[in-house]
């Protein structure tokens, strides 16, 4: 048996991504014989805005240090909108350079961004077209569409729950996305991202909203655990985590 340390750097204010991931994560040891352990850094954010984003990025750097003090295996990112917020493409650059700090720091570890994660597990379903819902206000939302525009990838309908307290993000009920989907127009998308951000709860819905699409269904937590098992070289399947934790891919 196998065991493996999982870093996380995460937003003051977020108290989802280390619920969600842990959560497919310990469903997959139901399935898989290896098992993981939870650490954590912290960046200082309560609102989501532009300039409390860019200033919590550079603590992203301090984090990566500590993590590696701790000798995880693998470390995830965990702000989507604070990556996408510092320029298109910016996720690549974030995580070159936090992989190199833990290389100076003499314990080297992949690192992975929940951006970077969510566009990588969009192509590897092969969606072209895509639907998004995200809890920000309306100009950070056009952002991370931009983002993924950028990305080759199409966003045909989008909505903003508008949304700034980080908290009152991880309070929204899971259960109300189904019914935001429902409302919104899916008939030419290949693919729904039910929640564009880590911060808001989603895994419950999961099950309703791809029985109500009949389309695949992929929220920011998930692909963030997809990227985190591939940079581990590990199966994906995980029970529960929708087409693309699904193991074939």
């Amino acid at each position: 048996m196998k065991r493996f340390r999982i870093g996380q750097i995460v937003p003051s204010s977020n108290i989802t991504m280390e619920t969600e991931i842990p959560a497919l994560l310990r469903a997959r040891e139901l399935v898989s014989p290896e098992r993981f352990t939870f650490h954590s850094s912290r960046m200082r954010m309560k609102h989501v805005t532009a300039e409390e984003l860019k200033a919590m990025d550079r603590d992203s750097d301090r984090c990566a240090l500590e993590l590696s003090d701790a000798r995880v295996d693998v470390m995830g990112y965990a702000c989507l909108v604070a990556i996408m917020a510092m320029g298109h493409g910016y996720h690549r650059q974030s995580q070159e350079r936090l992989h190199q700090a833990t290389v100076d720091n003499g314990n080297p570890a992949p690192v992975v961004t929940s951006a970077g994660a969510l566009v990588e597990g969009i192509k590897a379903i092969r969606a072209k077209k895509i639907a998004l819902v995200a809890p920000y206000m309306k100009p950070l939302t056009e952002l991370v569409v931009d983002y993924i525009r950028n990305e080759g990838i199409e966003v045909s309908v989008w909505r903003a729950l508008e949304i700034s307290d980080n908290l009152a993000v991880a309070a929204h009920d899971p259960m109300k996305l189904p019914g935001i989907v429902r409302a919104m127009d899916t008939s030419d998308v290949d693919a729904i991202v039910l929640s564009a951000c880590v911060q808001m709860p989603s895994l419950a819905a999961v099950p309703e909203a791809e029985a109500i699409t009949r389309k695949p269904v992929l929220t920011a937590a998930i692909a963030t655990t997809w990227s985190l098992l591939k940079a581990l070289n590990l199966d994906t399947r995980v029970p529960g985590g929708g087409t693309l934790l699904s193991g074939a891919y």
